[in-house]
This record gives structure tokens, sequence and C-alpha cells, in this order.
């Protein structure tokens, strides 16, 4: 039986990816949502809730993009000097939020600058990330196997609408996770922020849908061309239902249900990316099979990540399995 090592790595990189948005969308979201909890006691009870697991969900990202350079060199290429300018500030956003994390505790003096630095680091790599996706779904021009744009192409209204739904989104993750693992004013706060930013992220993601397909002609058949129209009809509509189930949680105050039903719609999104995007990889310029390194190298590495990703899985679940149930507010990081 012979493997299609390409789609393999694909698929693996495309996981990581997206079990990077579901789990750093969260702690990100913590930190986006971070000025509207008073400074003190509320800002410690709301970071407290993500204190056990913040830094071993980046791992993640760090799998996705090694991946990508290690399995699909070309493409790696051909997005990085794209999205330079993007990514290097999300890098620096994500800095400042692991540094102020470590050191609000250490100094009560410039605690309210770290909070600061905090929440715009959140919101600065939250922002970045959604305008590297937005220009990637818009397109990278590639010529001769190379990037043939310029040093501002990723800067559009369309990657900035994707920019602002991925802030917007990650502020609804974050204060769903907040109603699941908090008491008292920080879960009241959360729940009414989740409320608002639930109808801005269906709000932004119906916008992104629709603009999508206008793109490009390759998304326009995916998502309107019959019989293909019959396949993907089930994404909006299953959507709809995660909606339902997240207002309808927030209406009945449940604890975990909200959460959970955000999580859905963002996988449910995210299948919604790869329906259009397949079988590109740098859409609409470059597949899967013609940005892969040799199958030599796929297999090698392949071992590898046959060992390393359930490992990563396994302390991940066992993280999240310790720290269940809600935060004791009287407890924490220090």
């Amino acid at each position: 039986m012979e493997f299609d090592l390409p789609l393999v790595w694909a698929s693996l990189i495309a996981f990581a990816v997206l079990a990077y948005v579901l789990l750093d969308g969260f702690d990100l979201g913590v930190g986006i949502l971070f000025p509207f909890f008073s400074k003190g006691t509320e800002r410690d009870y709301a970071m407290n809730t993500v204190a056990p697991v913040w830094d071993g969900n980046e791992t993640w990202l760090v799998l996705g993009g090694g991946g990508l350079f290690a399995t699909f060199p070309l493409a790696y290429a051909v997005v990085l000097p794209a999205l330079y300018a993007p990514l290097t500030v999300m890098l620096l956003g994500l800095i400042f939020r692991g540094v102020a994390f470590e050191y609000r505790w250490r100094s009560e003096q410039s605690q309210g600058l770290w909070d600061l630095a905090f929440t715009a680091g959140s919101v600065t790599a939250a922002f970045c990330q959604g305008i590297a996706l937005g220009a990637l779904i818009q397109g990278i021009p590639v010529a001769e196997r190379g990037y043939a744009g310029g040093w501002w192409n990723w800067l559009t209204p369309f990657s900035l609408l994707t920019g602002v739904a991925v802030v917007v989104g990650y502020a609804l993750l974050g204060s769903t996770w907040l109603v699941m693992k908090t008491t008292g004013s920080v879960r009241q706060k959360a729940h009414r922020i989740a409320g608002v930013a639930g109808f801005g992220t269906l709000l932004l993601i119906g916008g992104v849908s629709l603009w999508t397909p206008f793109l490009d002609p390759i998304f326009m058949s995916r998502w309107f061309a019959f019989p293909q129209i019959l396949y993907v009809v089930p994404v909006p509509i299953l959507v709809a239902i995660a909606a339902f189930v997240l207002f309808r949680g927030l209406q009945k105050h449940n604890d975990g249900q909200p959460f959970f039903a955000v999580q859905a719609i963002f996988v449910l999104s995210y299948l919604g990316l790869g329906i259009s995007f397949f079988p590109y990889i740098v859409p609409p310029a470059m597949t899967i099979w013609e940005a892969a390194a040799p199958d030599e190298s796929l297999l090698f590495l392949l071992v590898g990540a046959a060992v390393l990703i359930p490992l990563i899985l396994a302390y991940t679940a066992y993280a999240y399995w310790v720290f269940r149930g809600k935060v004791d507010p009287s407890e924490g990081y220090h």
C-alpha cells in the first residue's frame, strides 16, 4: 500500500494549524479582553485560567511552521517573503505577550504597563494572523517558482477584514473560555461580552464567506457550481446550528456549551477554507504536490512525526485534564 505522502503531510500541517487556532485562540482572546476587567483581582483571575496551558498551546504553531518549512519548502519560500511584515509583527506580539505574562506578577509598580503589553501583544498577534490568512486567501503572485509580488501586497481591504474577524473571533473564544472556567464578576462580564462577540463573529464570518468566492473563479465554482454546491451546503447549515447552540447555552447560563459551540464554529469555518483551497497550498498558483519535498524526505520526517505528534497530544490532553473545572480565585500563577 502506497501513501500519498504530500497529502498526508498537508493534512498533518492543517491539523497543527487548526489545533493552534482552537487552543491558543482562547488565551489570546483572554488577552484581548483584559481591558474589560478591573485591575488587580479580576485580571489576575482571568490570567490564571490560561496560566497552566498558554505556552503549551503555542507548540502547535511551531509544529505547523516547522513542518511547512521541512515538507513544503517551495511553499515556505513563497509564503514567507509575501508575508514577512505581518508574520514578523505577529511574532513580536507573541513575544510581548509572553514576557508580560511573566513580568506582570513580578513588579506591582509597573503592572499596568505589563497589562497593556499583554493586551497589545494579544491583539497584534491575532490581527496579524488574520491579515496573513486574508493575504493567503486572496492569492499570492508566483512567477518562476518564487514570490512575484511587492512588499505591501498583503495589505488589502479583504485582509484587513479577515484581521478584524480573527480578533473578534478570538475574543469570543476567550469570553466563552472564561464563562466555563471562572465564577463571580469575571464570569458575568465574560458572559455579556460573549453575546456581543458572538454576533460580531458570525457577521464577520458571513462577510468573509460572501467575499471569498469573488476573489477567484476557483473559489466561486467550489461553492456555487452544480453539483459541488450539494457537497458544501452542509457547512453553512452546521455553522447556523452551532451558532444556535452557542446562544442557547449563553441564554441558559451553561458553563461549557458556549465554548464548545464556538470551537465547532471555528472547525467548520476552517473546513470551509479547506474546501476553497484544496488541492492548492498557495492558491491559486501552487498545489500540494508541486510544493512538496521529495518522498524520501517526507517519509523520513513522517517517522519522527509519528512519535512526536502523539506525545504532544498526550501531554496536552493530560494538562487540560489535570486543570479541568473552575479555577479557584484564591490560587494562581505567581
